[in-house]
């Protein structure tokens, strides 16, 4: 039995403790804004924050996540007002919008270390892929995204 915080409640969750983080959120959990897609670290889809770092939970033993604090998509904003959640609404970013919900994950995770980032911090920090190629897109809503945070 671990027992992990997840967007800020505590779930005792009877799984092995090399299981997925990923899938102890969506299949154990429920909660299933946060994707698969490699299953080795590499496109970011699965992202979600641990300790408010940004953390491919495809690869995360969950037992690694024990007493950290783990937010997923659903608990990044309670009503879906993250700045990053306002810029990607905004500027219409996804296409088929698979990897998003780990882009968003990634862009929150950036925004908050470097507040107003450049393009080259996006660029060196962003590396989730996106099917559609939306990069573009993405790059500008994470600078609008930094416009809506520095207004609250």
């Amino acid at each position: 039995m671990l027992s992990l915080k997840v967007n800020r409640k505590t779930y005792r969750v009877e799984v092995e403790p090399e299981t997925p983080l990923l899938w102890v959120i969506r299949d154990t959990i429920g909660l299933t804004g946060t994707k698969f897609s490699c299953g080795k670290a590499l496109c970011g889809a699965c992202t979600v924050h641990v300790n408010g770092r940004p953390v491919r939970s495809c690869v995360l033993p969950a037992s690694q996540a024990v007493g950290q604090e783990i937010t997923t998509i659903e608990g990044l904003s309670p009503n879906a007002q993250h700045p990053a959640q306002i810029a990607w609404r905004e500027g219409d970013v996804p296409e088929c919008g698979y990897c998003q919900s780990g882009q968003i994950m990634a862009a929150a995770a950036l925004l908050t270390n470097k507040p107003n980032p450049t393009d080259a911090d996006i660029e060196r920090e962003i590396t989730n892929l996106c099917r559609c190629g939306t990069y573009l897109r993405i790059r500008q809503a994470i600078h609008r995204a930094a416009q809506i945070a520095a207004k609250a």
